[in-house]
């Protein structure tokens, strides 16, 4: 698929995953929990238990933060393993979040980005103060952050997507959504029918079976390039 329809007025991004790093600082942060209880346990297992927790959480309602929710589904992960849970622990997982690093080219391409004259927006599964530590390791270069603490909801709800269109002052298709989520921000797209590039970038998590993005790319880099392609810079 090629990008297609008018110039967008805004790039919105994923930020876990797309813009920092969250596979590895989340392995970090696990590993730190994990070897404090002197037993071995197989990391890319506990995470996977963690995210379906985490995942679940989300979906519940009355709406938690995304700092309850890591400390919950970390404590109920950890009581599947059979390790003993404190809440020290989720201070340490929630802390580390927002100390995780972008990947090494985005902060540039962020940049080109907004000399290109476009404006950006991160729309993320989290909290207003946990995210603040991320934001402030991107070089400036992002105009607006909407949570889902401020949407009330998680994505792939309709309701944290239209609740960011709303603060921005935009429709679906004055815009381009970059991510790295198939079963999040590629489900709401399937859904909500706004444009999207994938940022695939090997972890080895599969596209949806009936939804393709716009565009593909291995890291974020490329995206400037197919921009130049649609004629937008």
């Amino acid at each position: 698929m090629t990008l297609q329809g008018p110039r967008p007025r805004w790039l919105t991004f994923d930020c876990y995953g797309t813009l920092i790093q969250w596979d590895e600082g989340l392995l970090a942060a696990m590993e730190k929990i994990l070897s404090a209880k002197h037993r071995e346990i197989d990391q890319q297992a506990f995470i996977a238990v963690y995210d379906r927790h985490e995942h679940a959480l989300e979906e519940e309602r009355p709406h938690r933060t995304f700092k309850d929710v890591s400390a919950l589904a970390l404590e109920r992960a950890m009581t599947e393993f059979g390790l003993a849970f404190s809440q020290a622990d989720a201070e340490l997982l929630t802390s580390s979040i927002g100390r995780m690093p972008p990947f090494p080219e985005v902060v540039a391409t962020l940049a080109r980005f907004k000399v290109a004259g476009f404006m950006t927006a991160i729309i993320s599964n989290t909290d207003d103060a946990i995210i603040a530590g991320n934001v402030a390791q991107l070089g400036g270069n992002v105009d607006r952050v909407i949570t889902a603490e401020q949407a009330g909801a998680y994505k792939p709800s309709r309701q944290t997507f239209e609740f960011a269109w709303k603060t921005l002052g935009i429709d679906r298709n004055e815009l381009v959504h970059i991510c790295a989520s198939p079963h999040l921000d590629l489900a709401a797209a399937r859904e909500l029918g706004f444009r999207t590039i994938w940022v695939d970038r090997g972890t080895g998590r599969k596209p949806l079976s009936d939804y393709r993005p716009d565009e593909t790319v291995p890291t974020l880099d490329k995206v400037p390039g197919l921009f130049s392609t649609a004629g937008w810079i």
